[in-house]
């Protein structure tokens, strides 16, 4: 790597890590792209690095092992990076009965397990010198429960509290941390789990440059969470108040009076 900032990117060799890969070289920033398939990494890295003149390591690892998750926990520890977009993920879609307790397992080690684990990591390179961006991609499904994705469901509302608690740890600090919720994207998303794409219809799908513009606008204008889909802030707004309505009801110290014997 050379002296400029590193963007560390996971998940980075096709889809929104590839998109968000190219915009942050073109920004001027070394890269480090993280995914499991070497080559696609490769040709990536070399394109990335002859086009916009930057410096580019790729790593082909599974992050939800975690003996080839520990190397890089333990660089990002090391050498601080400027960004760690944490991007990599998987759905396990369908019936629980169907994909088996293994493979909710393999999403919970990637979703969660993995994403936590390099989110500290991250910060303790950032605190070094109190700076540095932290993107955790979520998912506008945290809000959704799904037969079929309970799975996925679930990782994604950790995804959101965990980052959100995070930005209350970290709030005045130098260091920011964005929590992106993609809606439907045209991605391989879908067809790398041998499912259509029209699981929903054509209209709700946007594209992965769009998606990863809109997330970088987000973070630049300061956002905490950015909804690229979301065309009135106010409907987030009035979630907000209700959470925090809800919240304060039932710290109250009181059961409700429908649980109480007639």
């Amino acid at each position: 790597m050379s002296n400029k900032a590193v963007a560390v990117v996971t998940g980075a060799s096709s889809g929104i890590g590839a998109v968000y890969a190219e915009r942050l070289a073109a920004r001027g920033y070394d890269l480090l792209l993280v995914a499991r398939r070497a080559d696609r990494l490769a040709q990536l890295g070399e394109r990335l690095g002859r086009e916009h003149g930057v410096a580019v390591e790729t790593w082909a690892l599974d992050l939800a092992d975690p003996d080839e998750l520990r190397p890089l926990e333990a660089r990002l520890e090391a050498q601080p990076a400027a960004v760690l977009i944490n991007n990599a993920g998987t759905g396990g879609l369908g019936p629980t009965a169907r994909t088996g307790a293994d493979a909710q397992e393999a999403l919970i080690r990637l979703n969660v397990v993995a994403l936590t684990r390099l989110s500290l990591a991250a910060l303790t390179g950032f605190r070094q010198s109190n700076a540095g961006d932290l993107v955790n991609i979520a998912s506008v499904v945290a809000f959704s429960p799904s037969a079929g994705g309970a799975s996925y469901s679930g990782s994604k509302a950790f995804v959101l509290n965990f980052t959100r608690s995070l930005q209350q740890e970290y709030a005045g600090s130098g260091i920011r941390i964005q929590a992106v919720l993609p809606g439907p994207i045209r991605t391989e998303f879908f067809s790398s789990q041998g499912l259509p794409d029209t699981v929903f219809p054509d209209t709700a799908y946007i594209s992965a440059e769009d998606l990863v513009d809109a997330a970088l606008a987000g973070l630049g204008a300061g956002e905490a969470i950015t909804v690229p889909t979301l065309l009135t802030p106010g409907r987030w707004d009035e979630m907000e108040a209700a959470r925090k309505a809800f919240l304060a009801e039932v710290v109250g110290g009181q059961v409700a009076e429908r649980y109480n014997p007639a």
